[in-house]
């Protein structure tokens, strides 16, 4: 059983997740904003190299949240990247507060739901 459609989710599912810093990283580069910009598709190609070497058939006894967690810092680290590239001083000046966050919580659930599975498990 090839499981290309798991495959095609994992892969997929997280380069929907980070298209957002290639467009905006782009959008940087045409307007100029030439750090903003490299930062942005260094933390692209990051992220799409971890999502290749991190992807779980190669790796089918460890536990998902292992796998993902390197992915998630890269995420979250494109976040910090967006935060920087659209404030001058603050969260303040984008219009946000540190409430703001509780949004990411939801980002998270795939670690609870099913960061102790193995991509083996389905074999068992």
């Amino acid at each position: 059983m090839t499981r290309s459609g798991e495959k095609i989710g994992w892969i997929g599912g997280w380069l929907g997740g980070f298209i957002w810093v290639a467009i905006l990283a782009i959008i940087f580069l045409v307007q100029g904003e030439l750090a903003k910009g490299i930062l942005g598709l260094a933390l692209t190609c990051a992220a799409v190299a971890l999502i290749l070497a991190a992807a779980p058939w190669k790796y089918p006894n460890t536990p998902y949240w292992k796998l993902m967690s390197p992915i998630y810092l890269v995420f979250f680290g494109s976040i910090a990247w967006a935060f920087w590239s659209f404030s001058d001083g603050g969260t303040e000046d984008i219009g946000l507060c540190w409430w703001n966050a509780l949004y990411l919580l939801p980002t998270l659930i795939p670690l609870v739901t099913m960061g102790q599975r193995r991509w083996n498990d389905c074999n068992e």
